[in-house]
């Protein structure tokens, strides 16, 4: 398994934490850790999957899915149904 470059993920890192603290309250380093300990970190790091082409709006929510559902793949991004 190939990962992003650097320069990549901390702009996904930094724009995803701060939408996970805006919204939920959490401190920046507790916000980080939640999301460097999620599926949903472990397919964006994944070249294979191509998730740099999902907006910080999207991995955002798709770790959001995640928190809720245990699945991140239950985001609106990936499933693409008629509610999109």
């Amino acid at each position: 398994m190939k990962t992003l470059m650097p320069f990549i993920l901390s702009y996904y890192n930094k724009e995803v934490v701060n939408k996970i603290c805006c919204k939920y309250g959490i401190k920046p380093m507790d916000a980080l850790r939640k999301f460097l300990q999620s599926e949903t970190y472990r397919m964006l790091v994944d070249e294979n999957l191509e998730m740099w082409e999902f907006s910080p709006i999207g991995i955002f929510d798709m770790w959001e899915n995640e928190q809720i559902t245990g699945d991140p793949q239950n985001s609106l991004y990936l499933r693409r149904d008629e509610y999109v």
